[in-house]
């Protein structure tokens, strides 16, 4: 139901910006547990969808690496550049071009640029960004088939837009955006990371998208189809309260399915599959070692597209902080003995 309203909105949204220098809303991409089919039971409740954003006509996005920090933990700058409309065109009547127009013609046209309007300096502005988009939505809300089924609450955001919808047992929807990485399954998005980001023009590199994707490539080729997610709700929901994270697992049973074989994974081996994911759970706390899942793994389908860079990075370790911080190692291997004994 969820996924039917936001396709219903984008496609509103796109013709709503059809004769506008406004970014371009793409098909809307379902993020986290709930679109994956497994949810931790400190689940907020919260379906969270990521909108692509392209640039209009007479724009392009470069991005610029913004932070030096660690590389799962990066934020771009989404730079605006305007580029020539005339050369791709072989019309006789020349299309609007923000380089050739003058700024007279410009305002009599009543035309302004994206870096006149959502802009700070020359960077994507996440803030103003937030503000168009939620007014978009608001605009847009009547045109949507689904308008009079649902009562909604528009709740201030300033990274995203959120919307509540006022019925019976409906979770709410954040509406995150975000730019693609070339044609990858990577984007920089306007969710913040754990870390704060202060600057507004500040975008957080997200892999939610290849991990989404990794879920459902797994899924069609499982004997049961829906047994990793399974595992992975027992250990986040029913095992809850053992000193690991929702993350945590989620990584671990996404490294699990590319080491056992998926011929195994079906109903009847269920005990013996959830032995595994201790193991490697196991061996990453004796290590203190537990890769990142999408940064530098080889394994990872050749259907989910990276950067070309980001194949040959060094997989972050998640669990370095362990390495650092002997009392902290202590007491995971003490959360996983409880675990065990359960």
């Amino acid at each position: 139901v969820i996924a039917e309203l936001i396709e219903s909105l984008t496609r509103v949204f796109v013709d709503s910006v059809s004769n506008s220098f406004y970014p371009v809303p793409q098909e809307a991409i379902g993020m986290g547990s709930a679109f994956e089919g497994w949810s931790p039971r400190d689940w907020d409740g919260v379906y969270r969808v990521l909108v692509p954003l392209n640039p209009p006509p007479g724009h392009a996005f470069h991005l610029e690496l913004n932070s030096a920090g660690q590389v799962a933990d990066r934020t771009f700058n989404v730079c605006v550049e305007l580029v020539c409309t005339w050369e791709k065109e072989q019309v006789e009547e020349k299309p609007l071009c923000f380089l050739h127009h003058s700024r007279k013609e410009l305002r009599r046209k009543q035309k302004r640029s994206l870096l006149e309007t959502l802009c700070t300096s020359s960077y994507l502005d996440v803030e103003k960004t937030s503000h168009w988009f939620c007014h978009l939505v608001r605009s847009s809300w009547l045109q949507v088939p689904q308008w009079h089924s649902w009562y909604v609450v528009f709740q201030p955001c300033s990274r995203s837009c959120r919307l509540e919808l006022a019925k019976a047992g409906e979770p709410d929807v954040e509406m995150l955006f975000g730019v693609r990485r070339g044609d990858s399954d990577i984007f920089v998005s306007s969710q913040p990371t754990k870390a704060t980001i202060t600057a507004s023009t500040a975008w957080a590199e997200t892999y939610a998208v290849a991990e989404a994707k990794f879920f459902r490539h797994i899924a069609r080729q499982l004997p049961c189809e829906s047994l990793h997610l399974k595992c992975l709700q027992l250990f986040t929901c029913i095992l809850r309260g053992t000193g690991f994270s929702s993350s945590t697992w989620k990584t671990v049973v996404m490294h699990v399915l590319t080491t056992v074989p998926l011929s195994r994974w079906h109903r009847r081996a269920f005990a013996r599959r959830l032995w595994d994911i201790m193991a490697y759970l196991d061996r990453c706390l004796q290590l203190t070692h537990l890769r990142h899942f999408v940064l530098g793994n080889e394994r990872l389908p050749a259907e989910i597209s990276l950067p070309p860079a980001m194949r040959g990075v060094v997989p972050p370790n998640l669990f370095e902080h362990l390495a650092r911080d002997p009392a902290a190692h202590r007491e995971a291997r003490q959360a996983y003995g409880r675990l065990r004994f359960r």
